[in-house]
This record gives structure tokens, sequence and C-alpha cells, in this order.
């Protein structure tokens, strides 16, 4: 038996791809602790997992890039946040620590104070990431702004330049990334790609090829362990069964972001359209007005039985939303607004499963035609989803932790 202790982010999308493994982890006769939001706690404890809120001070540090006023200030802005959040992080794993005693420590990879308290305290540990990590390769442009990738001379001198330009965006906070991990006693990182693949044993990433792009030179620290989905069990909503229209499914950020005009735009765009749509906005700050006959909107409402049903769903990109989709088989319009957006966006495309559409493009007519171009992809994305959820079990993040178990035996 082996007693796990996750760290992560205070973030819905973060939390619930864990569920299954944490369920097949405790299944195979480990134990499982996690810090996480408070709201997640009751659900957690009803499905027999512990879990603990961290520390109020990190959740009251919410990432405001929703209030930037361009790309620029809005990674400014994500990386104040993760930076304010992991100087709080250290005491807060560390009492984790002392409350849980694990053998084995799983930090969100942004959590990055947690991750060098972990390094620290000489634990075997692991980062886990349900999103795209930001992880360079030879193969690849700079991660980060969704760049497609291409292998002639142009590309190479697109990268070239793209990448000094973001070493110098990312110089001052990661001068100061160092500063923490030098005052816990653990070395210095050049960039996040040495600090996510270099000083965990183990890096579990929830993705897998087709949707992740194919590349030569993954880490082998790293291990891809497929989609992570699960949401909290609900009955159908009792409406759904009346909408005998295709059903477009509208799914703004579950966290807060710049996105609510999304909204606003589908039920313009789709007003005068043979289709239902429902707009699930529980983050949004969206004022929307008297709604078109096919529409409505849910502050929140599970999307599994909505995905089962819709035709093409409308998002910022968020992974979870992603992923559940293609395992349903359901064609994708995604509109990023940041954050990891633009890299899931551009993989949705590359993937042949949906349609791009940048924030800054967005209005009623190129929507409009988004989801048009969309409904087209159905096939490809049923044939996409079946390849997913192939790589989707459980089993495959039970396993690629238990991998540290010959690191915990060396330690007693």
């Amino acid at each position: 038996m082996t007693r796990f202790l996750f760290y992560l982010s205070p973030q819905t999308g973060h939390l619930f791809p864990h569920v299954p493994a944490w369920q097949e982890l405790i299944s195979r006769g480990h134990e499982v602790s996690v810090r996480c939001q408070p709201q997640h706690i009751p659900l957690l404890a009803e499905l027999g997992i512990a879990a603990e809120t961290v520390a109020p001070a990190i959740i009251a540090r919410e990432q405001d890039d929703w209030k930037a006023r361009s790309p620029l200030e809005a990674f400014e802005r994500s990386m104040r946040t993760f930076l304010d959040r992991a100087k709080l992080e250290i005491d807060d794993l560390r009492r984790s620590l002392e409350e849980t005693s694990p053998d084995v420590v799983v930090v969100d990879g942004l959590c990055w104070g947690a991750g060098a308290a972990a390094e620290a305290s000489s634990l075997p540990w692991a980062w886990t990431a349900t999103y795209p990590l930001a992880v360079e390769s030879k193969d690849l442009p700079p991660p980060g702004l969704g760049l497609t990738p291409r292998t002639d001379l142009i590309g190479a001198l697109r990268d070239a330049a793209v990448g000094a330009v973001t070493r110098r965006f990312y110089r001052p906070f990661l001068a100061e990334l160092n500063e923490l991990r030098t005052r816990l006693g653990v070395s210095t990182v050049a960039d996040l790609t040495e600090m996510w693949t270099t000083r965990a044993p183990l890096t579990m990433i929830w993705v897998a090829e087709p949707l992740e792009y194919p590349r030569s030179d993954w880490p082998p620290t790293v291990s891809l362990v497929g989609p992570g989905v699960w949401s909290p069990p609900a009955p159908e909503p009792g409406w759904l069964a009346a909408i005998d229209v295709p059903l477009i499914l509208v799914s703004c950020s579950t966290e807060r972001q710049a996105d609510g005009r999304l909204a606003t735009t589908a039920l313009g765009a789709l007003a005068d359209r043979d289709v239902f749509v429902v707009i699930t906005a529980s983050a949004a700050d969206i004022e929307l007005g008297p709604l078109p006959r096919n529409a409505r909107v849910e502050r929140f409402v599970p999307h599994g039985p909505l995905i089962r049903r819709a035709a093409c769903v409308i998002c910022p990109g968020g992974m979870g939303t992603v992923h559940a989709a293609l395992l349903a088989g359901v064609p994708l319009c995604v509109v990023p607004f940041g954050r990891d957006q633009p890299e899931v966006a551009r993989r949705v495309e590359r993937a042949g499963v949906g349609v791009r559409l940048p924030a800054g493009r967005l209005n009623a007519k190129r929507l409009r035609r988004a989801v048009d171009n969309a409904l087209e992809m159905r096939r490809r994305a049923a044939d996409v989803g079946r390849q997913l959820a192939h790589a989707s079990n459980p089993a495959n993040a039970a396993d690629a932790l238990e991998t540290l178990k010959p690191i915990l035996d060396s330690h007693t």
C-alpha cells in the first residue's frame, strides 16, 4: 500500500480528470489524499476520496488575466498569479505533508511552489497536467501561442525568432521562480521545460495522439496517460427530451475569463437556424437579455447528457470539454481567448475534428460559417474519438504512478 498526496491548483478542470485514476488507485489498495478547492470536497467524500482545501489565501489569489487589455498583459497577469500562489504553496504543502505523511506527492504543473517544496522534501514525487503542458520540442514551434507546426526554412526562422522573444518575456518571472527555489535549497532551472521534465521522476500529461502532436523527443520522464474525462453523475435534464432539432452546446469557461461574448455572439449567429442552442456559463459575467426562441441558458448543468445529444460544441478550448466532445464523436468550434486555449484550438484544427476561430475574429457571420464547417467533420471527430477512447483508461495513470514504487522502496 502506498499513500499518495495530490496537490492541485484550485480549478475544476484540473480536478475532475483525476477522479477515475484516484478510484483506480484506491481499488488497488492505495490511499489517496487530495488538496483542492473547497466546493468539491463534499463530492469527493461521497466518492470515498479524502480531501481538504488548499490554503484560503491561494484560492483568494484568483487568476485575473480576464482583466487584461492585450495578450501580453494576460500572459503577465497569469505568470504573476502562479508566482504569487507559489509563495503560499510552500508552507501549505509542508502542512499537508505533516497531516497526511504521504509516500508519494503528485503536484499540479501550475503549482510551482508546491513542486519546489516536493522536490526539497526528498520524497518520490510527480507532476500532473490535465492540459497540454508547455514542454518544448525540436519538432514543434515554441509553445503557448498556438502556432502551426512547420518543417520548412520559413518555419525554422519563425520559431527561432518567436523563441527568442518568448524567452525574453519569461526572463524576469523565471528569475523570481529561481529565487524561490534557491531559498528552498533546490537548484535553479533554465526554463519551465527543464522544471517540468527533469526535476521529478515522472510527469503525467493527460493527453494522447492524434489530438496531441507527435514528437520525437518526449523526455523519458514524461508519460502521456490519455484523456481524463469525468463529471458528477447527473440525470438528463427534463427539458432536453423536448429538443427535436440539432443541439449546439456553447460552453463558456468554468473559470472566470473574458469569454462572455462567445455566448452573446452564438445567440445572434444561430437565432435563425433550425437548431437549439444551449449555453452553459457558470463563470461568465454576461447579460444576455431576451433569448431567441431556440436558445436556453444554464449557469451550470452537467455536460455529459448535453454532449451526447450535441451536433457541435462551441467552446474556448478547455481540454476537458474538448476531450468530452471528441469521446462522444462530436466536432468542435473552438474560439480561444487565452491561457492554453490557443494550443488546444490548433490541435483541434490540425486533427481535423473542428474549426479554430480566433477570438479577435469572432463575429456572427464567421461563427455561423465555423459551425457549418465543423458540422461537416463529424465522421472525423468520431474516428478520433474512438482512438482517444482506446487511450483513455484510468489504469494508465495508476500504472505510471506505481512506477515510483521502486524509488519509494529505495528510500525505506
